[in-house]
């Protein structure tokens, strides 16, 4: 499958990217913002997830954004990562106006208010709560990131490093987040689904081409080392069962190492013919459940192995057996049978994903961020190009003891 699309730049900095597909009967259009939480600075942490809560609050036109949309039959959301914040509308096609026109208002004119700041203060400190702090597991990953980068700004989660920096915003902190990065020459623009190009183009310059174009002013930060020493946690917490988590520094979005560390995740835990499922669940009874997966950042990420422990099970011990399959990656060739298994089936899901009108558009502009907008069908070549031999070698990169911060997580 090829994804066909027209990418474009109006004068004020705003990369556009139209995909046609005359089988759906709907239209997303994808704003994807170039900012995430490593643009923050490290005292004022969580800014860019609220300010996602923030876009929501409407427009000085619209100051009820969502009632706007649901009369035009719209459904939208968005998602806020390390690296971008994203905002998608999905709308009949007849109705693809509206949602270009909104999505320009409040790119401009954001109803930034004393009242709506308060109110989504209080609705992100109460997640910050209820995901994070108050449920089972749920700050693993505030440690995990904590502990495993020194420098780069992935030591903290989205959601911020404490309430207290939540607690601190305030109208001047907001609006100049605002100006600084919802700005044309920061976004990308998608609009995928039943369109006609010309319509679409001249609607889009209508829109957004008066928007004007702002110098984006991004914090400098450190890349992390490579790591020398492993860091060990132990983490007392009462819950259900122990939990071991493991976490390997890989490589970036961009780097074939990606391609191959996620293969790799699929061999480790893919469905119940997969290693770890197979060895450490089925046969060894180690743990009643174990996955593996990748962060997934832009940047160099981490490679993660989660596994929740049978009674009885000593974490060391947990932890051996952890190892010892890992390495019987680095050691053992696996078959072509084993790698063509799971090609394929990260090539259906990859196939299965584009069926998705929203998952399209949110792939076509992560492309163009990552400064190449074919990476949509680049992916497909990229997971195919992986050998036995790549497995084995990035293996043996990833998975040492000094890469690996380790935490034990439950009663001690």
């Amino acid at each position: 499958m090829n994804i066909n699309f027209d990418f474009f730049t109006l004068d004020n900095g705003l990369k556009v990217v139209l995909h046609l597909d005359p089988n759906c009967n709907v239209v997303t259009t994808n704003i994807l913002y170039n900012v995430g939480s490593k643009d923050e600075n490290p005292d004022c942490t969580g800014l860019a997830h609220f300010f996602e809560h923030m876009m929501f609050s409407g427009t000085k036109k619209h100051p009820k954004f969502d009632s706007f949309l649901e009369k035009v039959g719209a459904q939208n959301n968005a998602f806020t990562s390390s690296d971008i914040t994203n905002y998608y509308i999905t709308v009949p096609s007849n109705n693809l106006e509206h949602a270009l026109y909104i999505e320009s208002d409040r790119m401009l004119n954001l109803n930034l208010t004393q009242k709506n700041l308060d109110v989504q203060k209080n609705v992100v400190i109460e997640e910050f709560k209820q995901i994070y702090l108050n449920q089972p597991y749920g700050d693993i990953h505030l440690i995990l990131r904590a502990a495993s980068y020194n420098f780069h700004p992935y030591n903290w989660c989205p959601i911020g490093k404490e309430i207290s920096h939540i607690e601190k915003f305030n109208l001047d902190i907001a609006n100049q987040f605002y100006k600084n990065f919802y700005s044309p020459a920061n976004a990308v623009l998608v609009v995928a689904g039943n369109i006609n190009f010309n319509q679409t183009k001249k609607m889009i310059s209508n829109y957004f081409s008066h928007i004007p174009f702002c110098k984006i002013n991004r914090n400098q930060y450190l890349f992390e080392p490579k790591k020398t020493e492993k860091v060990e946690l132990k983490i007392k917490k009462n819950v259900s069962s122990n939990c071991i988590v493991l976490a390997f520094h890989m490589g970036s979005r961009l780097e074939k190492n990606f391609y191959v560390s996620k293969l790799i995740s699929s061999l480790l835990s893919s469905g119940v013919s997969s290693r770890l499922y197979n060895n450490l669940v089925k046969r060894k009874k180690i743990f009643s459940k174990i996955q593996t997966y990748l962060g997934e950042d832009f940047d160099s990420s981490l490679f993660y192995v989660k596994g929740y422990l049978n009674d009885h099970i000593d974490y060391c011990d947990a932890e051996k057996h952890i190892f010892s399959e890992l390495n019987s990656l680095i050691h053992n060739l696996i078959s072509e049978q084993e790698l063509n298994k799971v090609q394929k089936k990260n090539n259906s899901s990859l196939h299965f994903s584009l069926i998705n009108n929203s998952s399209k558009a949110i792939d076509l502009a992560i492309g163009v961020i990552l400064n190449n907008p074919n990476l949509i069908n680049d992916d497909f070549l990229n997971f195919k190009s992986v050998s036995i031999d790549d497995i084995k070698k990035e293996s043996k990169k990833i998975f040492k003891s000094s890469n690996c911060t380790s935490l034990y997580y439950g009663k001690m």
